[in-house]
């Protein structure tokens, strides 16, 4: 209770609402005003003492120190989106961004873990990551992504968005302008905004990032050219050339978000964008949809200059992967079993895209060729109505306007089927969708 006191009354000062000078109520008021022990006000106010908050006058009283809240503190800007809520158990979960982990507890899964725990803890960490990953991610990479990435410029991550917060921190200075996809991530946005970006919404279509209405003043873009999120298009390769083009030209970076570029229903997955020009694109990736955020491992790749000076910055910040996932994730990789898992995983995903489709069947649909979610095309105000009708019927369900940091500039339904929905559910729930958005 002292902890919460001393929480608000910082906070109180902090942002004006107990004005420099202001004398505050002896701890026996304060007491009897809260119904709590004077105790609990006295260490309170003790605490307050010493971290300078607050001073003594003698046979005065208790007041807040002279210019430690001279003006109001100013808050953050802030999304103005609703927190995403978890699914009730009951619910089927159409959300976008998550992993199916139903075939995840193999053998090899259990192997790995257990050995990784098995292993003697480190006295200091490489910032870049442990090397036995590094190389056996590296020839991981090459294969599924088309990714050559020299050791030196990979650096072992949380996952993507702590490497684009790790980026963030190496690269922009406060006030920079960084370009992000509108519609577009939302945790990248707050992580860029986090670092004191000047976000710039730059628009995306069909087809994904739309290269000609880029600004030439942006220090980095960001975006997910193998399946735009959350629009779903792929950036065909005139405009991956036409993007590092202008990143050339302007001597801006582009962090590449490779998040679900492993799955693919039409041909084999595209390339990474970094195979192309790895001086200017910065390549970030993940176990979050190949096996589960839970994991906690991504990676970040880059010209070794720069992926020098990120893990030098990470230094600074005391950031760190975990060693246990890490070795639990080189195990898998080195024995083959996460791309056997991927191989099952991707027919996996083509079936349960299939029940999709098809329980979404008379209504259009876009960036269904890819990754573990698709659009369903309906106007704004449907949408609306139909994301909230299925939430009554127990069918969660986003609206594209949930992803647009501005004036919506798409509408229609993102359906996630990677979740924990069963093949039933999940034609259930899409059967419900298309009744209500139809």
């Amino acid at each position: 209770m002292s902890a919460q006191l001393v929480a608000q009354l910082r906070a109180a000062m902090g942002e004006g609402r107990l004005a420099a000078g202001e004398r505050l109520p002896s701890s026996r008021a304060l007491a009897g005003l809260l119904g709590v022990s004077r105790t609990v006000v006295t260490e309170a106010y003790e605490q307050l003492y010493a971290e300078g908050w607050l001073e003594g006058r003698h046979g005065s009283g208790t007041y807040v120190t002279e210019g430690v809240a001279a003006a109001p503190m100013p808050r953050p800007q802030l999304e103005t989106k609703p927190a995403r809520r978890a699914a009730a158990p009951e619910e089927i979960d159409l959300r976008p961004g998550l992993a199916w982990i139903g075939a995840l507890d193999t053998p090899a899964w259990r192997r790995a873990w257990r050995l990784a725990a098995g292993m003697p803890p480190q006295q200091r960490q490489d910032p870049h990551g442990l090397l036995g990953l590094r190389e056996a991610l590296a020839d991981y990479i090459r294969r599924s992504r088309g990714v050559t990435c020299p050791l030196d410029g990979l650096l072992i991550t949380r996952g993507a968005t702590n490497g684009l917060d790790l980026l963030a921190a190496t690269a922009l200075r406060p006030g920079d302008r960084v370009g992000v996809e509108e519609p577009g991530y939302g945790r990248a946005r707050a992580v860029l905004r986090g670092r004191g970006a000047e976000l710039v919404p730059c628009p995306v279509d069909e087809h994904g990032l739309v290269v000609d209405a880029l600004p030439d003043d942006l220090r980095i873009v960001y975006t997910t050219p193998s399946h735009q999120f959350p629009m779903g298009g792929v950036l065909p390769v005139p405009r991956r050339q036409a993007l590092l083009a202008w990143a050339r030209r302007n001597g801006a970076l582009i962090a590449e978000d490779d998040y679900d570029g492993e799955f693919r229903y039409d041909v084999a997955p595209l390339p990474a964008l970094y195979g192309l020009d790895p001086d200017v694109v910065v390549y970030l990736g993940t176990t979050a949809k190949i096996l589960t955020a839970d994991m906690g491992v991504g990676w970040l790749g880059g010209r070794p200059d720069l992926v020098a000076q990120v893990a030098l910055r990470r230094e600074e910040l005391n950031d760190r992967t975990a060693v246990v996932p890490q070795d639990a994730l080189r195990l898998l990789l080195e024995r083959g079993d996460l791309d056997r898992y991927v191989r099952r995983m991707r027919g996996e995903y083509a079936r349960r895209r299939e029940v999709v489709v098809q329980a979404l069947d008379g209504l259009p649909l876009r960036g269904d060729t890819a990754g573990l979610h698709l659009v369903v095309d309906v106007p704004e105000a449907a949408a609306a109505r139909a994301a909230g009708e299925a939430a009554r019927r127990g069918v969660v369900v986003e609206t594209l306007e949930r992803h647009h940091m501005g004036p919506v500039r798409a509408s229609g339904l993102v359906i996630g089927y990677g979740s924990a929905a069963t093949l039933a559910e999940l034609r259930k729930g899409c059967e419900i969708v298309r009744t209500l958005a139809g």
